[in-house]
């Protein structure tokens, strides 16, 4: 018989009162058909994480310290297979080595904050916008803070004429070079850079287009709730999931990042990280 996320909560908690329950299953998991790996830590919360503000600063600064000497450390000792990859997309096909796209971070933004619209303002003319359209943040992206993720190009430089497109298995636009450095993952050994930069962490959700964002928001439930922490170089979802493009595993995936928040911890990082190096030399997950 399986056994629910659900359930899996009432054991771990068991002095939770139904009420928070309810609230911490609802972040847990979009629904009940993940079962937690049973190799993860379960903390015991007294209610639901709901971003990384819930962390404990000690948390925060443990994982900052982790991402920036993980990262110089993997940049030093990675640094022959970068120079290969740089070599191997060079002479494989024409364009440029690094491949530059824009990703959705961390959502800083707090629910029940003073709409300004609320407040009282001086009438204007009619016919005067208060507005500035050339400043105006709602054509942006509503959702978390954008950024420029780095990879080794694995694509043809036309891959996208016909617009933004998820990757599928088999996929035509991919170089044979690219497909050996996607299976091996040294594709990714750039984004070490945004983990540097503070734009991502060593473990996390993985960052999404902003093209696929408010689509995947509306078909799947809880899914901006994995905004809730900074986007990941590997995380939970990676190393069980893969890199599987479809709505289905989409809710998996969201299933999985929301689990991580809550059990985001240095233990859990460490495990994670193990794992993803099972995953490197297996290849497993690759599109």
């Amino acid at each position: 018989m399986s056994v629910s996320v659900l359930d899996e909560i009432e054991v771990r908690s068991p002095s939770l009162p139904a009420s928070d329950l309810s609230d911490l299953f609802d972040q847990y998991v979009a629904d009940d058909s993940t079962i937690p790996p049973h190799w993860l830590t379960p903390l015991k919360l007294e209610k639901s994480r709901r971003s990384t503000r819930c962390l404990s600063e000690g948390t925060r600064l443990a994982k900052r310290v982790m991402d920036i000497v993980g990262a110089l450390f993997l940049i030093v000792a990675t640094a022959p297979l970068m120079l290969l990859a740089v070599v191997l997309v060079r002479i494989s096909s024409p364009g440029p080595v690094i491949f530059q796209q824009t990703r959705v971070g961390l959502n800083q933004r707090q629910a029940g904050r003073r709409d300004r619209r609320n407040l009282r303002q001086t009438i204007l003319p009619e016919g005067i916008e208060r507005r500035n359209p050339a400043n105006n943040r709602r054509r942006e992206g509503g959702y978390g803070k954008p950024f420029t993720l780095y990879k080794f190009r694995t694509m043809r430089i036309d891959a996208e004429k016909n617009g933004a497109q998820f990757a599928v298995k088999g996929d035509s636009r991919v170089t044979p070079v690219g497909r050996f450095m996607r299976k091996t993952r040294l594709d990714e050994l750039p984004q070490l850079w945004n983990v540097l930069k503070g734009e991502m962490s060593l473990v996390g959700p993985r960052p999404e287009r902003p093209e696929f964002i408010e689509k995947l928001t509306d078909e799947i439930p809880n899914y901006i709730n994995r905004l809730g922490l900074k986007p990941g170089l590997t995380g939970l979802a990676q190393i069980i999931n893969g890199y599987d493009n479809d709505i289905e595993s989409f809710r998996r995936k969201v299933n999985l990042d929301l689990l991580y928040l809550q059990n985001c911890s240095v233990w859990n990082d460490f495990k994670i990280l193990l794992r993803t190096v099972r995953v490197v030399l297996t290849g497993s997950g690759a599109l």
